[in-house]
């Protein structure tokens, strides 16, 4: 069995309840979900103006292959809504796989950890409370060193739904 960390976001529709149908699924297909954090909103990442992000991390506990792993994720934010017209545009739902245990892989369909994760605050902010002393396998800093050391500044706030 595999630890899986998974981002989740949301910023159309009703953000709470695609989050919670996106960890039944994920629940159902991919593995068991061992912790949720809490669902944090935030600004939106990249420039775009469009509404506010909900985001939430689990940790899942798989049997699954990365790559399936990726499959399953991609298929449920189909099935949950997800059309991709832009890059880091509006979406109903998105799934970042950012750890597969402590692996380090670099393919032209998946990289892990996220490469971006280090730079982002709405990654880190719920990845750290349940999650704090995980370490990067390639910076070899803990969740917690990572979001102190965080460039990004944009607020991430618990959500009060």
């Amino acid at each position: 069995m595999s630890t899986v960390y998974l981002l989740l976001g949301s910023n159309l529709g009703d953000r709470a309840l695609q989050m919670q149908a996106a960890a039944l699924l994920i629940k159902t297909q991919i593995g068991t979900v061992k912790r949720t954090s809490a669902l944090y909103e935030t600004a939106p990442w990249g420039g775009i103006e469009q509404p506010a992000f909900l985001n939430q991390v689990l940790e899942v506990e798989t049997a699954l292959a990365p790559e399936e792993v990726l499959r399953l994720a991609l298929d449920i934010e189909h099935e949950l809504g997800r059309v991709r017209y832009e890059r880091w545009g509006a979406r109903h739902l998105d799934i970042d796989l950012l750890y597969f245990d402590a692996l380090h892989m670099d393919t032209a369909r998946l990289t892990v950890p996220h490469p971006r994760l280090h730079e982002r605050r709405f990654t880190l902010v719920p990845l750290v409370e349940i999650a704090p002393d995980f370490v990067h396998p390639i910076f070899h800093k803990t969740n917690a060193e990572l979001l102190a050391q965080c460039p990004d500044q944009e607020e991430v706030w618990a959500y009060q739904g």
